[in-house]
């Protein structure tokens, strides 16, 4: 079989250690690989590379993508579709191996209705996707915030400030959540955990009179503007804050050894499935085993609140 792969969306770490494992196990198994070059976009034109095992030595410690990636918001139209079908077809490829977010999930479930044999891995450092306890790429954003946070604390302590920490995450707030609590954050604020403001000024100020020098809260974002909230905890809570907006710090360096792993389970295990022709499904982990779901199941669905958040409430 001839199996192309793509990444799209935001880049995320562990995407090239997914595509290596695509590449080397299809070769075991017979297949040829190829690469698609920057996400839907190379399918539209035509961008693609034969990959050989030589292709993707070096990229399991590589963070983004050496594939490329970008949003095509014209595959939205099946006319375009069609143009990248039409050039899978042209060189013979079967099945296709798309790594990503929702969007790409929403691609791939529409080229699957056009008859391309559709695995979708979950690559995003939100970890937004349903169907999946992670997405490839979560671990490594965690260690970068919660290495943001340990240094920021060392500045907040040494000037008696309160510093507001915003991550990525948008409708999901598993990233503030996670480095929250390894970062020991007083306040973690994210779409499935609202803010009661009044409530916090009041601790704040109480921290303040019990002689503490610091505080971290850490925010999903698109919640609020940090730097207004920050000016609000000065003037109502007498604790000098400071916001800081992570940005895309948050998606780059070297995956860590939890998303090499993950990225590799994940690559293989679609290799297994097209062998086994499965296919029009999306991949995920589920207490650590490999599972697979539709994509009718999964895009557009929301992951259910996490139950770490129990956790936030007995011990921030």
């Amino acid at each position: 079989m001839k199996i192309g792969v793509l990444t799209s969306g935001g880049d995320a770490p562990g995407m090239n250690a997914a595509v290596r494992a695509v590449v080397r196990a299809g070769l075991t198994y017979g297949h040829e690989i190829y690469g698609i070059k920057d996400g839907y976009s190379g399918m539209i034109n035509d961008d693609m590379v034969l990959l050989t095992s030589h292709s993707v030595s070096g990229m399991l410690s590589l963070g983004g993508t050496f594939l490329g990636t970008s949003r095509a918001p014209e595959f939205l139209k099946e006319e375009v579709r069609q143009i990248g079908v039409d050039n899978l077809k042209k060189r013979g490829i079967e099945g296709l191996v798309v790594i990503g977010g929702d969007g790409t999930y929403r691609g791939a479930m529409d080229l699957a209705r056009m008859g391309i044999k559709c695995i979708g891995l979950p690559g995003t450092i939100d970890n937004d996707i349903a169907g999946t306890d992670f997405t490839i790429g979560f671990q490594t954003a965690v260690e970068t915030i919660v290495d943001a946070i340990d240094k920021l604390r060392d500045t907040s302590t040494s000037h008696q400030r309160c510093s507001i920490v915003e991550t990525m995450g948008r409708r999901c707030g598993d990233l503030a959540l996670f480095a929250g609590i390894c970062g020991g954050a007083e306040f973690i604020i994210t779409p499935e955990n609202p803010m009661d403001k009044e409530q916090m000024f009041k601790r704040l100020r109480e921290h303040k009179a019990a002689g503490r020098r610091h505080a971290i809260v850490v925010i999903t974002e698109k919640i609020l503007d940090v730097h207004a909230l920050a000016e609000e905890i000065t003037e109502k809570a007498g604790f000098a804050s400071r916001a800081t907006v992570l940005g895309y710090i948050q998606r780059g360096g070297s995956p860590c050894p939890e998303d090499r792993i993950l990225g590799s389970r994940m690559g293989t295990y679609a290799v297994e499935l097209l062998n086994d022709d499965v296919y029009g499904v999306c991949v995920g982990v589920r207490d650590s085993r490999m599972v697979h779901l539709p994509f009718a199941n999964v895009v557009g669905q929301q992951r259910p609140k996490n139950e770490l958040y129990k956790l936030v409430k007995k011990i921030s």
